[in-house]
């Protein structure tokens, strides 16, 4: 459904709500009474309708005006919207251009899966990294890998590239909207980080760590997330 500036508002999916969901809002409302943000009736009253509810989209409602819900509201509208920048609501993050999102950021953590390794010897490959990764480990010698990080990240979504690298390389592709911190130890090399390639960390955080020796990694931005990003808004 269009506004009068055209502005398309994100289709918001229908998820029930599950007992941890509700806890998570029980435990902001606490601190928030705890810290003196709602008296004993407001509390009980939110809590009530906590409680009560049976669908995602009825919590963060019940949230939004409390700072200590702000990480909690992000993570559930992360589930409502299926667009990786339409939040809704308070905080909501919304697209700009093919350079990265223009929006809040959201607190980001690892994922609970497998770690990832990958060797590449006067070799490389293509690497798409599966979501819920927290860690790749690269080890390269003359050599690199085209590594694909679209999949894994999101919004509040952090993924480490640690990398070992001699007399070699990485192309290494993100999404737009991906905040890159660059932690690495370099002798006579270093990282290339295109300007497309830097975003506000809307759509999550990549963290480079490891030793470049006469090496460096590219990190662009994806093309095959630029085109479905161009895809989507002709099919809106």
């Amino acid at each position: 459904m269009s506004d009068s500036q055209g502005e398309i508002e994100p289709r918001r999916r229908r998820v029930r709500a599950a007992d941890a969901d509700r806890d998570a809002v029980l435990e902001v409302l606490a601190k928030a009474h705890a810290n003196g943000r709602l008296d004993t009736g407001e509390v009980d009253e939110r809590q009530t309708h906590a409680l009560r509810a049976k669908f995602l989209s009825e919590l963060p409602e019940l949230i939004d005006d409390l700072p200590e819900g702000r990480e909690l509201t992000h993570r559930i509208n992360s589930q409502l919207f299926p667009h990786p920048y339409a939040g809704g609501g308070p905080g909501a993050i919304v697209p700009s251009d093919a350079s990265g999102p223009s929006g809040e950021v959201i607190p980001a953590r690892a994922g609970t899966g497998s770690t990832e390794n990958s060797v590449a010897i006067m070799s490389g490959r293509d690497l798409v990294v599966q979501p819920g990764t927290p860690v790749v480990h690269l080890y390269a010698l003359m050599g690199g890998d085209s590594i694909y990080l679209s999949e894994v990240l999101g919004p509040g979504v952090q993924v480490t590239l640690e990398a070992y690298s001699m007399w070699a390389g990485h192309d290494i592709y993100v999404p737009g909207g991906v905040r890159i911190i660059d932690k690495t130890f370099n002798v006579m090399a270093g990282n290339d980080i295109h300007k497309h390639a830097r975003g506000d960390g809307s759509n999550g955080t990549l963290i480079l760590t490891g030793f470049s020796l006469m090496a460096g990694h590219d990190i662009k931005l994806d093309p095959n997330w630029r085109a479905d990003e161009r895809r989507r808004g002709l099919q809106s």
